[in-house]
């Protein structure tokens, strides 16, 4: 394992890191998960030089943190990195430009929700709290700026971040302004390079982390997906992978692996595309299987794409609208 710089946290962390979301299960989520093969997944994870871990409450009600909780106190001789994020308060993924910061992240409901974090995690501070969804004309309100203050004076939170909405990359450059901010998590991909137009400089600049997820676009990106793919009932990718998204993926997905050298597997060059960025603080990739964990871990290994292979994936990239299923 490889590890980068978290931007001005200064901390060392595992360039491939994990994320949780699929681990939890339960509505709304990701269907397939069992508490046993995931516990698995996350020792061997850790294992291998994982150090970087990113749950959310919102994953399956606490239940991804609670895993995350056992996972650390299992290796109380790794210094494994806790991302966490407070969900919205009117659960409304995405939030949009009618979003108000009081039905979204009110000061006590930012509180009352780090607090449960803690309790789920059962440990006495967080290495990082992000916002799960953001509105960038929320930048220089008070309100949560007090909150965030409070909570760092109580040593409950140590970083401060931001998970972007989907396709929406720049919506986060006031909140990143006002210096309170050390780190960005955005969709960032094969697919989805906007990224790289304004963000990224901006976080180079002022020495902001980025967390890199969605490393395989939901899926199509693994290769595994077709036109005629479905999901339990219940599971969200029901929801977000609708014809008018599934098909063109679908498509492009092949398009992107027929671009290929024959021994490159799609998700191998999906994180190595992500990896060759060095604006990137680490990757995410959801793993809830011993083979996922072993096969991305493994891209991990200091060798990017090749110049020539790295401007073909670039000629793939997909510049995406928000819309109503987008999420």
């Amino acid at each position: 394992m490889k590890y980068r710089r978290f931007g001005r946290l200064g901390w060392e962390v595992s360039e491939v890191g994990y994320g949780m979301w699929g681990v939890a299960g339960g509505d709304g989520g990701w269907s397939g998960a069992d508490d046993e093969t995931g516990m698995r997944a996350l020792q061997l994870a850790v294992d291998l030089g994982c150090t970087f871990f990113d749950t959310a409450w919102a994953y399956g009600e606490g239940h991804s943190e609670e895993l995350l909780g056992r996972l650390v106190k299992t290796n109380p001789d790794r210094r494994l990195r806790i991302a966490t994020k407070v969900p919205p308060r009117d659960r409304a993924w995405p939030s949009t430009r009618e979003s108000r910061l009081e039905d979204v992240f009110p000061a006590e409901h930012i509180v009352e929700y780090a607090e449960k974090s803690l309790a789920n995690l059962g440990v006495d501070h967080v290495d990082l709290l992000q916002f799960h969804v953001w509105e960038d004309a929320w930048a220089d309100d008070p309100r949560w700026q007090d909150a965030i203050a409070g909570l760092k004076r109580r040593g409950l939170v140590d970083g401060v971040g931001i998970s972007v909405n989907r396709w929406e990359p720049t919506n986060v450059l006031r909140a990143l302004a006002t210096g309170l901010i050390d780190s960005v998590q955005v969709i960032y991909n094969i697919f989805d390079q906007n990224p790289e137009d304004e963000l990224f400089p901006y976080c180079r600049e002022h020495d902001i982390a980025v967390i890199a997820r969605v490393p395989f676009d939901e899926g199509t990106l693994t290769g595994t997906l077709t036109k005629d793919t479905t999901w339990p009932e219940g599971d969200w990718r029901n929801t977000y992978f609708v014809p008018e998204n599934l098909v063109p993926a679908v498509e492009r997905a092949d398009r992107v692996k027929a671009d290929l050298p024959e021994d490159l597997p799609l998700p191998e060059a999906a994180l190595r595309f992500i990896l060759s960025e060095p604006t990137v603080s680490t990757v995410i990739p959801g793993m809830r299987g011993i083979r996922n964990v072993k096969a991305n871990i493994a891209t991990s290994d200091g060798a990017g794409l090749d110049a020539d292979l790295l401007a073909r994936m670039r000629a793939h990239r997909w510049d995406r609208e928000p819309t109503w299923w987008s999420q």
